[in-house]
C-alpha cells in the first residue's frame, strides 16, 4: 500500500466519521427526524442546533438520519454495481469471441442513454422504493465498472500464469476468483471509490428532483430540496446538506487517490 498522505489522512478521518455518524444516528440524532419543534426556518438554538426546516424540523436530526440513508443506499448500490459489472467484465474480457461482443455491445447501447434520463424514465414507472432505488442506481452505474473490469481482465489474460491455470484444467470460475479478482482488485478498490462519489451524488440529484428518497424519510438531496425556497427569505438551510455532499465526496476522493496512487507498484508485483 502506498504511504499515507495529509490529504488522504484527514479524507479518512471523515470518512470514518460519516460511517460513525451513520451507523449510531438513532443515539446522535437529539429528536425524530420528522418531529415538528416550531415554525419554519427557525433561528439555531439550544433546542435545534442547525435551526428547523420548512416544516419546523430539527435540521441537525434529519441531516443525522439523511446521512445513514444516503450512505446507505450509495454503498449497496455501489455494491451491486461492482458484483454486476465485475462478473460480467471478468467474463467478457477473458472469454472473448462472440460472448465478449454481446456482452461489450450491450453494455454500449445502455450506456448511449443519458444515465439521468433512463433512471428517471425507471423510477417514473416502478414504486419509488429503497430497494427499487438502490438497485437502478446500481445496474445503471455497472456499466461503466463492466468497462474497467474487462479491460483489467483483457490484460490480465494474456499473462502466463493465466495460461498455466488453464493448462492444468482449472474452470472459469476459478481463475476469476483466484487468478484475476487478485490482480486487478487494488484498480477495482479504487474505481470503488470514484463509483461512490458518483452514486452519491446520482442519489441526491434524483432526490432532488423528487425520484429519489420518497418524504417524509430524510436524505441530503431530499433535504436540499425540502429548504431550497428559504434561500430566497435568507435562510441557508438547504446549502447544509449540498455541504455534507461536498465533504463526503472530498474525502472519498483523496481516499481513492490514495489507493490509486499504489495501484502500478502492485499490479507489477504481481503480475
Amino acid at each position: 500500500m502506498p504511504a499515507l498522505k495529509p490529504a488522504s489522512i484527514l479524507g479518512l478521518l471523515v470518512l470514518i466519521l460519516f460511517v460513525l455518524i451513520a451507523i449510531f444516528a438513532p443515539w446522535l440524532a437529539p429528536h425524530a427526524p420528522d418531529q415538528t419543534l416550531g415554525m419554519s426556518w427557525d433561528l439555531p438554538g439550544p433546542n435545534a442546533l442547525l435551526g428547523t426546516d420548512n416544516l419546523g424540523r430539527d435540521l441537525l436530526s434529519r441531516l443525522i438520519w439523511g446521512t445513514r440513508v444516503s450512505l446507505g443506499v450509495t454503498v449497496l448500490a455501489a455494491l451491486v454495481a461492482f458484483s454486476v459489472g465485475c462478473t460480467l467484465g471478468f467474463i467478457a474480457g477473458l472469454r472473448g469471441g462472440w460472448l465478449d461482443q454481446v456482452i461489450s455491445r450491450c453494455n454500449d447501447i445502455v450506456m448511449a442513454v443519458p444515465t439521468l434520463i433512463l433512471a428517471l424514465i425507471v423510477l417514473a414507472v416502478l414504486p419509488k422504493t429503497l430497494l427499487t432505488l438502490t438497485l437502478v442506481l446500481g445496474l445503471l452505474e455497472s456499466t461503466r465498472v463492466l468497462r474497467v473490469a474487462r479491460s483489467l481482465a483483457t490484460d490480465i489474460g494474456v499473462m502466463e500464469f493465466v495460461d498455466v491455470a488453464r493448462l492444468r484444467g482449472e474452470s472459469l470460475g476459478w481463475i476469476l476468483r483466484r487468478v484475476i479478482l487478485p490482480n486487478a482488485l487494488q484498480t477495482l478498490i479504487a474505481e470503488f471509490g470514484l463509483r461512490f462519489i458518483f452514486i452519491l451524488l446520482f442519489l441526491s440529484a434524483l432526490s432532488f428532483l423528487g425520484l429519489g428518497v420518497q418524504p417524509p424519510t430524510a436524505d441530503w438531496g431530499g433535504l436540499a430540496r425540502d429548504n431550497k425556497d428559504g434561500i430566497l427569505f435568507g435562510v441557508w438551510a438547504a446549502l447544509i446538506p449540498g455541504g455534507a455532499i461536498a465533504v463526503l465526496a472530498l474525502a472519498v476522493n483523496a481516499v481513492a487517490d490514495w489507493l490509486m496512487s499504489g495501484s502500478t507498484r502492485v499490479w507489477g508485483k504481481k503480475a
